[in-house]
Formats: C-alpha cells, sequence, structure tokens
C-alpha cells in the first residue's frame, strides 16, 4: 500500500522506488502483488507514463486515510514497548498481595505514574492468557507451560503457634507430636490437609495431624493462630511480622519443613514485552533484594 501511494504521488514506480530506498523491480513486484490480491489494475502503465484506473483512484483515497492511522497504531505501540504507560493487571496470591505487595505500590506509582495497576487477589491459580493478565506472582514449583518466568526470591515454610498457645498445651519438638496438638490447615496445597502435614524437603514424610480449622486462605489462619487457636504451617512471607513481634513462636521439629518452591513472576512469552510488564519485574526483583539486606 505505501509502495503504490508513493508511485501514485511520484507518479512513477522507479521514482517511488528511490524514495523508499528499494530496486525499481522491487516496487514494480509489490504493485503487482497488490494488483494480484484484489483482481484489479490500479495503474494504466506504459513506458513514459502511470496513470490511475478508476479502481485505482477509489482505492488511492481509501489508502490514503487508512496509513495515517496505521502509522498511529505502531507509534502507539511502540510506545507501550519503550515507556511505562497504559494498565498493567497483576494476578497474585491473596495473603502475598495484601501483605507484601500492596505496600510497594504507592512507591512504584510515584516512579511510573503513567502505569495504571490493577491487582487482582486470588489464591486459586487462574490461566494467565486466558485471563488476559499481563503478569502474575505464583508460589510453589512451576509446572511446566511456555509462560517465561523470573525468580523473586525463597519461600520457606515455618510451623509456628501463639505464645498463649504454647503455654496452654505444650510445645512439640517431634513432628509425631502433632497429632496430639489442633493443626490449622491451608487447602489450596497438597502439603497439607485435615489428615497430615507433609515434612520432608521433597515431602517425602507425611506426618498425621488433626484440627477444627481448614482454610484456603493463609491470613485468615495467621488470625487465628494469633489468637491462640493452634498451630500453622505457612510460608514466610505470611507468618514474618507475627514472628518478628512475638505475636507467634517458631516450633523447631525434628524433620525438616517441606521446600515448596520460589516466588516467581510470570508473565506471557513475549520476547519483547511492554515497559509496564518490564518496570515492574525490575521493581519487584530489586524490592526482594532490599529485604535481604541486613
Amino acid at each position: 500500500m505505501r509502495v503504490f501511494v508513493q508511485a501514485a504521488t511520484d507518479g512513477s514506480l522507479s521514482a517511488a522506488a528511490r524514495h523508499l530506498g528499494m530496486s525499481p523491480a522491487m516496487a514494480t513486484k509489490h504493485v503487482n502483488a497488490l494488483e494480484a490480491r484484489l483482481g484489479v489494475k490500479l495503474f494504466h502503465r506504459t513506458t513514459r507514463q502511470l496513470a490511475l484506473t478508476e479502481a485505482g483512484s477509489n482505492y488511492l483515497a481509501a489508502c490514503q486515510r487508512i496509513l495515517p492511522e496505521i502509522d498511529e497504531a505502531e507509534a502507539a505501540a511502540t510506545s507501550q514497548r519503550l515507556k511505562a504507560t497504559g494498565l498493567l493487571r497483576m494476578n497474585v496470591p491473596h495473603s502475598f498481595g495484601r501483605s507484601f505487595l500492596a505496600p510497594l505500590l504507592p512507591a512504584f506509582s510515584r516512579l511510573h505514574p503513567e502505569v495504571v495497576v490493577e491487582l487482582g487477589l486470588s489464591d486459586a491459580e487462574l490461566d494467565i492468557i486466558a485471563g488476559n493478565w499481563d503478569m502474575a506472582v505464583r508460589i510453589g514449583r512451576l509446572a511446566d507451560s511456555p509462560l517465561q518466568a523470573r525468580r523473586l526470591g525463597e519461600s520457606p515454610m515455618r510451623v509456628c503457634a501463639s505464645p498463649h498457645y504454647l503455654d496452654q498445651r505444650g510445645i512439640p519438638r517431634r513432628v509425631s507430636e502433632l497429632i496430639q496438638h489442633n493443626c490449622l490447615s491451608y487447602t489450596l496445597t497438597s502439603t497439607q490437609n485435615r489428615e497430615y502435614w507433609a515434612f520432608g524437603v521433597n515431602g517425602e514424610i507425611r506426618v498425621p495431624v488433626q484440627g477444627n480449622l481448614l482454610a484456603n486462605n493463609g491470613d485468615a489462619l495467621l488470625e487465628a493462630a494469633i489468637r491462640g487457636q493452634g498451630i500453622i504451617y505457612q510460608p514466610d512471607f505470611i507468618v514474618a511480622a507475627a514472628l518478628a513481634s512475638g505475636k507467634l513462636m517458631p516450633l523447631e521439629l525434628d524433620k525438616h519443613v517441606v521446600d515448596i518452591g520460589g516466588i516467581h513472576v510470570l508473565y506471557p512469552p513475549d520476547r519483547r514485552p511492554p515497559a509496564k510488564v518490564r518496570v515492574m519485574i525490575d521493581y519487584l526483583v530489586q524490592s526482594f533484594d532490599a529485604t535481604k539486606k541486613p
């Protein structure tokens, strides 16, 4: 279309070729291909003259309207890739989003004021592409997928309970003693349920447990544990503040806690993701690095 418009403007295919930086033969091939696809002649061509047909005149007017719109669309797409702007849809686990990510967003917005963040909090692992999410945070071992991944950090598990609960019920020293306690379980993982908790790096040790609360949200279990209801087995990012304040006490048991995998950012398989995605990933990586410093 660009070659056709330039040829109509210059009155010559060779002149259009010079203008567009291609050979006359290539310019001719472009116009021939366009005419073949449309099934009409766009030019009356002689050795000395190039004149538009009636179909060519109508098509020229349409091309002159369309090409600037294409240029504008391409410029907008390029700016999205080069400049952090627009709506950024992020899907993250509820507890992680509430306790770690949400406090970081004000500083991110000051750095990138043209990015609008839509934060989708869900403990269910939603399909990123089908849900039209720009990126997601996932905690645990990653399944094989075409998605790109960037590791943010570790997610060690902690077994803990409130001082009041431990004063009342005693402190377990062995995993075999957990059956004598009220164990509050998280339902969206294979490492724990109402019948057992998994220990050992790969979860190979199944320890019988019992308890009167199961939940699909770590914050709910955290609040119950702080108020003395029982023992919880949760990632560090959920319980770290309560451990630091003394509201919960860590339990040192005779078996290693399960390694559930790290914390990752996932995003669609694009060799050049938009700038809004790149700057958020870099910001999260820097934020995680900052938390590791003394």
